[in-house]
């Protein structure tokens, strides 16, 4: 899921530099969603792991 959400985040750098502005806000909006579900994707199974031992 991390690696999605730097794949929108790239398609937003270009979009951004082609003067794109509503793709670029729009793939930035997805990366920034994606990466937030990484994060608590990431904490959960972190403190699942930690509850076994």
């Amino acid at each position: 899921m991390l690696r999605w959400a730097l794949i929108f985040f790239i398609i937003a750098i270009v979009a951004a530099i082609f003067g794109f502005g509503g793709i670029a806000a729009g793939a930035a909006g997805i990366a920034k969603i994606l990466f937030y579900i990484f994060v608590v994707i990431f904490l959960i199974s972190l403190i699942a792991g930690l509850m076994r031992r």
